[in-house]
């Protein structure tokens, strides 16, 4: 630890690939016993060719095959994968953990276990790549696809796994259908793209237009929360040096549009008792996209197509959630955030996990705000969002 309170002092060489590191839960953290640590933002890789297997005989021509290539957990269609290079360059860091994917979840927990981490939320890994599928009944297929799967895998987890499913969002029957479905399953969250890609004529889908109004409507009905995550923002143009980090330093701050179409918008006015997460973004952006907020609402308000019904803070305060694995900034300005609306996450088995040093950031949790808001921090948060009962 350095003196500025909640800061991890990274080791010169850094922390390595994942697939190089172990688990390490040595000891106390400081949070009271008996505290079980929940991530709010783990990931799996799809670990099975569960499209091709559960397609109709009349469609398995069209579906994606899952395939372990050059170690891997990657799509392909026709024996070739299409995802970015940089993406599968990614993923090689980290799908040879043994925990990394769906096909074998009891190594999972163990590597969980193994550096003090109970219960997780997990996110897709390479299903990303199917975010912009051209053909929309054969993503949505994907989609149901996938949610049966990773409910499966969370009903046999007697409440260690907990997995995101995801749901069309691009039209307002589709988005009822899905949800309702996924609802039923026992997912408990979904993801919703930040980029919502294009309409059937080839225009780009507008959240805050009427024609969205009945996908809003079908998600506020659920009463499902929504989970955004980072990973969607391309590199304006290319880089030819260190493209991996440019592009997740640009990612990592990639909430800001969509955090402005809740606002201003109209669909937290419209929809009140929605639930939103952040995930993977950090925490220390909040204050800062609060404040900026403020002031252009006051600057431009007269240019505005209507009013807000409440001050900016408020939409933070009663519907918003994010999460962080290392942020001692954010945990400087945890007063202006909010203890109840932090989560914190391992991000296992992502390069930028703390998988190998998580007691080490849980400490730093501890250490910034005590033992007794740290729980809420590491383990309630979440399920609050999630709406499990933490008791």
């Amino acid at each position: 630890m350095t003196d500025r309170t909640g800061t991890l002092t990274y080791p010169e060489g850094g922390f390595g690939p994942p697939k190089d590191r172990q688990g390490h839960a040595a000891g106390s953290v400081g949070l009271p016993a008996g505290t079980e640590v929940f991530s709010a933002d783990d990931h799996i890789s799809l670990g099975a060719d569960i499209f091709y297997e559960r397609f109709p005989e009349s469609m398995k021509d069209q579906a994606p095959r899952v395939l372990f290539q050059d170690g891997a957990w990657t799509l392909a269609v026709g024996g070739t994968t299409f995802l970015p290079r940089e993406f599968t360059a990614v993923l090689q860091q980290y799908d040879p953990l043994a925990g990394s994917a769906t096909n074998d979840p009891e190594a999972r927990m163990r590597e969980l276990e193994s550096d003090g981490i109970h219960r997780e939320l997990a996110f897709p890994n390479a299903v990303l790549g199917l975010m912009g599928w051209p053909d929309k009944e054969v993503r949505e297929l994907c989609f149901r696809i996938y949610n049966e799967h990773i409910a499966e895998l969370q009903e046999a987890s007697n409440g260690r796994f907990y997995g995101v499913g995801i749901i069309n969002w691009w039209d307002g029957d589709g988005a009822r259908r899905t949800l309702e479905e996924l609802k039923g399953l026992g997912l408990r969250t979904f993801w919703l793209p930040l980029k919502p890609g294009a309409r059937d004529d080839g225009k780009p889908i507008d959240y805050n237009a009427p024609a969205m109004y009945p996908v809003w409507e079908a998600i506020a009905e659920s009463g499902l929360p929504i989970s955004h995550h980072i990973g969607e923002s391309p590199l304006a143009s290319p880089c030819r040096d260190n493209s991996v980090l440019v592009g997740m330093v640009h990612n990592v701050a990639s909430f800001r549009e969509m955090f402005g179409r809740y606002l201003f918008g109209g669909i937290l006015d419209r929809h009140p008792d929605l639930r939103i997460g952040w995930f993977e973004g950090g925490i220390n952006w909040v204050p800062a996209a609060i404040q900026d907020a403020e002031h252009l609402y006051a600057s431009l308000q007269h240019m505005a197509d209507h009013p807000l019904t409440h001050d900016v803070e408020h939409y933070w305060r009663t519907n918003m959630y994010a999460s962080f694995m290392v942020d001692p900034l954010g945990l400087e300005l945890i007063d202006r955030i909010g203890l109840d609306r932090v989560m914190w996450s391992s991000d296992y088995p992502h390069n930028e996990s703390t998988f190998g040093y998580s007691e080490k950031s849980l400490a730093a949790v501890v250490e910034a705000v005590g033992p007794d808001a740290a729980v809420g921090i590491v383990s309630t948060n979440v399920q609050t969002f999630l709406g499990i009962d933490p008791s």
